[in-house]
């Protein structure tokens, strides 16, 4: 994409309103503007940025074995009310009526919905496990939107649903989405750690919430620094195995919330606490029968008799993660983003646009690598040397490629690493091509 050509409407100045870096540096780097209090419309590089999340978490939700579906924002009212949580919820729920006055809702999370679907359509054990999932947007009335799309009313979640026989099989499927959001935050360039969490308003007994490390993160984190020597990545899951091994080891990692810290008194050696400050962006649930009895979910079980499911929900804030990725990787400049997610691979920096030799060389750079599947933006705009780097310092891209006369003179171009302290290395054009394909 030539950036002369492409919608990015970036701002040299920190907006008033942003109270946070991750919030400053969206509005700054032209990702999102602001439609209503928290309610965003998403611009093409942050919609870019979105779909590369988006895609990661469904790549490590189908690897678990989870199926993907698609509900309805709108859900009917009576549903809520059947589970018994339509008055419970409270005011972040937004009620509306049609115009046959028929009570909905714009839905918060889809327990109910996904019940339904399920109790009218799955009648045998035979059947289960079952996982559903999708990737969709949200809606919670907050009562004091705040932080851009960190703490928004609308936002763009993974919920998924998993559906079994007895409480072991519940526990599996807990297990498996324990160990995939492992490998999910990490794909993600983060660091996850999973705490014991409180099941609010969704219910049940167990649950854990997946904070991520970050300067900014509204959450207190202590925990053992021995956690920083596992790599989720290195994990060569088989999701139909037994994963309880490896949930046992990440959860006997001590770690706590500033709460869970006062309450446990945090027991570990002062010379092995890490203390650090980190941002929730999912959370798992095992809560049992609470929606299969209230909607009469059952299955026929090995023995003929009709038993409700055992459920649990899981969720990952899809949007919340590009706020959360930049709270954990940006400098004074801008945005680092990792390279799994980052809208382009190379910004290509074209020092004197219109000058023959550079035109030429850049063009060739650009060419040969879009061939080569290298998503890339090229700064071809007749701009200062000066505005052109600091617009790729700001909107993050992983490789900064300079093109100007002087360099070319001696056949080479420069190659920058972002957020590796400025180091710059001169190479030709043919071996620039070969080291980013």
């Amino acid at each position: 994409m030539r950036l002369s050509r492409y919608f990015l409407p970036t701002l040299k100045e920190n907006p008033a309103e942003a109270q946070i870096v991750s919030h400053r540096l969206m509005l700054r780097a032209g990702m999102v503007r602001q439609s209503a209090a928290g309610i965003y419309s998403w611009l093409p590089m942050g919609y870019k940025v979105l779909r590369n999340i988006e895609q990661v978490v469904r790549e490590e939700m189908d690897a678990a074995g989870s199926q993907e579906v698609l509900m309805p924002t709108i859900q009917p009212a009576e549903l809520w009310q059947e589970s018994g949580r339509y008055d419970d919820y409270g005011k972040e729920m937004l009620r509306i009526t049609d115009r046959h006055d028929r009570s909905l809702l714009y839905g918060p999370t889809h327990e109910e919905v996904v019940t339904d679907i399920f109790r009218n359509a799955v009648k045998s054990y035979r059947d289960l496990p079952i996982n559903l999932y999708q990737i969709h947007w949200k809606f919670r009335d907050e009562v004091r939107p705040r932080f851009g799309v960190m703490r928004g009313r609308e936002f763009f979640m993974k919920d998924n649903y998993s559906f079994d026989i007895d409480a072991a099989g519940a526990v599996r499927s807990y297990n498996k989405m324990f160990v995939a959001y492992l490998r999910c935050f990490a794909r993600l360039g983060l660091t996850p750690i999973p705490m014991r969490a409180d099941t609010g308003a969704i219910g049940g007994d167990l649950s854990h919430e997946f904070i991520v490390l970050a300067d900014t993160g509204e959450s207190a984190v202590y925990c053992d620094k021995s956690w920083f020597k596992t790599n989720p990545l290195d994990l060569d899951v088989d999701f139909e195995s037994d994963l309880q091994p490896i949930v046992d080891e990440w959860t006997t990692l001590y770690a706590a919330t500033d709460e869970m810290h006062d309450a446990a008194d945090c027991p570990v050696a002062a010379d092995q606490l890490y203390e650090g400050r980190g941002i929730e962006v999912g959370h798992i649930f095992y809560f049992g029968t609470k929606y299969s009895t209230a909607m009469g979910a059952t299955v026929t079980d090995s023995s003929g008799a009709d038993v409700p499911v055992e459920m649990g929900s899981h969720g990952i804030g899809v949007s919340r993660l590009v706020g959360a990725i930049i709270e954990a990787s940006h400098d004074e400049s801008g945005i680092i983003w990792p390279e799994s997610i980052a809208p382009f691979k190379v910004g290509l920096i074209n020092l004197r646009a219109g000058d023959d030799a550079c035109d030429a060389a850049c063009d060739k750079l650009y060419a040969d690598l879009q061939k080569a599947g290298v998503e890339i933006i090229y700064d071809d705009r007749d701009e200062r040397a000066g505005v052109k780097f600091a617009n790729m310092d700001l909107i993050g891209v992983p490789w900064q490629l300079a093109v100007g006369p002087r360099g070319l003179k001696n056949g080479v171009v420069e190659l920058k690493r972002r957020g590796s302290d400025g180091d710059k290395e001169e190479l030709s054009i043919e071996s620039a091509i070969a080291r980013l394909s």
